[in-house]
């Protein structure tokens, strides 16, 4: 069985953490048996099921939101860097550490070919039907990359890879 340990952030609720990993509230109150659901805190560690540690993957992916660039690392190695488009300054990007929990191919709308969910609801990395905003801060906080690059990447990426996004 896969194991994810998720370290509550201030503000966090077991609920949220749920639906951040689209993991029913009751498989991780069960995966966590000395939990009290009504009393979590910052620093906690929580058992999240069905996801495989981020050190069992060789694949990271780094983004900076100011360099509008995401990097894909093997072992910590760099492997390619891709241009991207970030959150516009009302809905910016989410800043932390997440991992990568479904990928969608042909997702439509704005979303372009292919949608990989974040550990944050409603965030992901996805392409784009408007392939002039890359390199621009016009998203409502997703990260949107050029077609054929975020196909690329979802093709190489497991489930669970580690996303690190900072300024």
């Amino acid at each position: 069985m896969f194991k994810l340990i998720h370290t509550v952030k201030l503000g966090e609720t077991l609920t949220q953490i749920s639906k951040d990993y689209r993991t029913p509230l009751s498989a991780i109150i069960s995966a966590n048996p000395a939990l009290n659901p009504n009393v979590i805190y910052p620093g906690q560690s929580i058992v999240i099921p069905g996801f495989p540690p981020p050190h069992t993957i060789s694949y990271q992916i780094e983004v900076s939101i100011n360099n509008r660039w995401l990097r894909l690392l093997k072992d910590g190695v760099l492997q390619k860097q891709y241009p991207i488009a970030v959150g516009k300054i009302l809905h910016e990007t989410p800043l932390g550490n997440f991992i990568i929990i479904n990928k969608a191919p042909n997702p439509g709308g704005p979303f372009g070919t292919m949608w990989m969910s974040l550990s944050k609801e409603h965030y992901g990395i996805h392409g784009t039907n408007d392939p002039s905003s890359i390199g621009k801060a016009v998203s409502r906080g997703c990260i949107r990359m050029f077609n054929r690059d975020v196909e690329e990447l979802a093709s190489i990426l497991p489930i669970g890879t580690a996303v690190f996004i900072h300024p």
